[in-house]
């Protein structure tokens, strides 16, 4: 009946995020993606630090991908709470 090739999302896998201050020479990224894992969970994969550095990675084992997205969602209001942007809203200066 539907392709799952042409089905939308409903909620994102994947948050990627931006932190551009120059005032205050801040140049930060936030990204965040969930990844099926070996055992029938889901991981939430984290990766932050400076643009142009390799930054830091944490991943969150989830026993299921509703969990998971849960805390991306979670994660993702409470970064954009402290300033951060998507990727495709942040303007050039």
């Amino acid at each position: 009946m539907f392709d799952t090739s042409q089905q939308m999302e409903v909620f994102p896998t994947t948050v990627d995020l931006k932190r551009i201050d120059p005032s205050l020479n801040m140049r930060r990224f936030y990204r965040m993606s969930v990844q099926p894992d070996l055992f029938g969970g889901a991981c939430l994969v984290r990766e932050w630090g400076r643009i142009g550095f390799r930054g830091q990675m944490l991943i969150e084992r989830h026993p299921d991908e509703g969990h998971a997205v849960t805390a991306l969602l979670k994660l993702a209001a409470s970064k954009t709470r402290r300033g951060y942007r998507a990727v495709a809203e942040q303007k050039m200066d």
